[in-house]
């Protein structure tokens, strides 16, 4: 293993999913998720690409030699087989590698040699997750998902008419997260009853669920107003951010009435705040009404930031239940004690790319994380992976790869 030991690791062993076997024929976000996570959690995954790598094998961020840091952040704890899905041989492999395992986690569409149904026909029992662009099977990917999910229409600063698209892939987070929760979910299924399962899971319905289940449209279908811009505000709740007299900026969430009162007190506001109660003639203990009137109170208590230093910001809050944090940079992030101290994290040596604090789970189990392992290169495992599950002698592998029917990595020849 090329992670740092620690004794705060979960063996392998001992993991959730130790024993489960999966293949996945994935690129980009939810899929390759979907198969880290069962990976950090025990799986034995098997990720088979394209010869040279799928369209996410070098997507940025990337080093200077061009080693994308992306894909060994998504694929971490995998093996990896390559081959030429043109070839019929190929196919007929990594058939066979599925219906060995008996798990396939996919969001590749229209492969006849990945149908659930034609699958299903050799192994019964098998476990066959597809995620999909849209329900219909039409292609989408986070960021058009999320222009139909009415999310960017709310984003941005009050005046902005315009849509504003977050950053963060939150519909592929989610999307892959609900993948990984199919496969644990149908591996119980299975061993209760035997049955296999065939999961379809489109990255759309991710986001209108979502939407749904935050009460988004029984609000709008209810007639409820039109909801607007907010810009940093939280909506129905008392949520601000405010700059500092050197720069740095907060966020600020007073959900309760203690996180209310303690910001009064912390920024002298207490008598002019019960003053606008009175004459606003409302009760600032509740929620919505802080949010109705946040302009008013942004100004009350943004004189109080503006008066003094990140770090006297920063330390005053720490004295209150206020929910705060500053905005830092991802630079900022790195060098965090809470990622370089949290055992969580584990310093890994990435070949190809180099030495770095890598997350496993969020999840600790016993109070131990499981193991963070690096991601292979394209092809690192094909040799291993074919006589381990297919029994192929060296021989066979060897005229495999002459045919250009599948690759062996530098790695396998050593």
């Amino acid at each position: 293993m090329n992670s740092t030991a620690s004794t705060d690791e979960l063996p392998s062993s001992t993991a959730p999913l130790a024993g489960v076997r999966v293949v996945e024929v994935s690129s980009f976000v939810a899929a390759p998720l979907c198969g880290m996570t069962l990976a950090a959690l025990g799986a034995d995954v098997i990720r088979v690409d394209p010869i040279g790598g799928a369209a996410d094998y070098r997507r940025w961020p990337v080093t200077d030699g061009n080693e994308s840091i992306y894909w060994a952040g998504l694929n971490k704890g995998k093996r990896s087989l390559a081959a030429d899905f043109r070839s019929p041989e190929a196919q007929n492999l990594i058939r066979d590698l599925i219906i060995d395992a008996g798990v396939l986690v996919t969001n590749a569409a229209g492969r006849s040699w990945l149908d659930y149904d034609e699958l299903a026909a050799i192994r019964p029992d098998l476990i066959h997750v597809q995620v999909l662009g849209r329900a219909d099977g039409t292609g989408a990917v986070d960021y058009t998902v999320n222009a139909a999910a009415g999310f960017p229409q709310v984003t941005g600063a009050e005046n902005v008419s315009t849509p504003v698209n977050h950053v963060l892939p939150a519909w592929d987070v989610s999307c892959g997260l609900y993948a990984a929760l199919s496969v644990a979910s149908a591996v119980y299924r299975r061993e209760i009853t035997g049955a296999g399962t065939r999961v379809v899971l489109p990255l759309e319905d991710v986001a209108f669920a979502t939407v749904g289940n935050l009460g988004y449209i029984a609000e709008a279908q209810l007639g409820r107003p039109v909801r607007e811009k907010v810009g940093n505000s939280v909506y129905g709740t008392y949520g601000a951010d405010f700059a500092t007299s050197d720069g740095a900026r907060f966020m600020l969430v007073a959900l309760t009435p203690r996180h209310f009162r303690d910001l009064t007190e912390l920024t002298g506001t207490a008598e002019a705040v019960a003053a606008l109660e009175s004459a606003l003639d409302v009760d600032f203990r509740d929620e919505g009404t802080r949010f109705e009137h946040r302009h008013v109170l942004n100004s009350l208590f943004g004189a109080w930031f503006s008066r003094h230093t990140a770090d006297e910001v920063e330390t005053a809050l720490g004295g209150t239940s206020v929910l705060h944090e500053r905005y830092r940079t991802f630079a900022e992030l790195a060098a965090d004690p809470r990622v370089t101290d949290n055992p969580m994290f584990h310093k890994l040596d990435q070949p190809r790319i180099g030495s770095y604090h890598a997350p496993s789970t969020p999840m600790s189990f016993d109070g131990r994380y499981p193991e963070v392992r690096p991601a292979p290169a394209n092809g690192d495992d094909t040799a291993e992976v074919l006589t381990e599950h297919l029994g192929l002698t060296d021989d066979e592998i060897d005229a495999l790869a002459a045919s250009g029917t599948i690759r062996i990595s530098q790695k396998e020849h050593a």
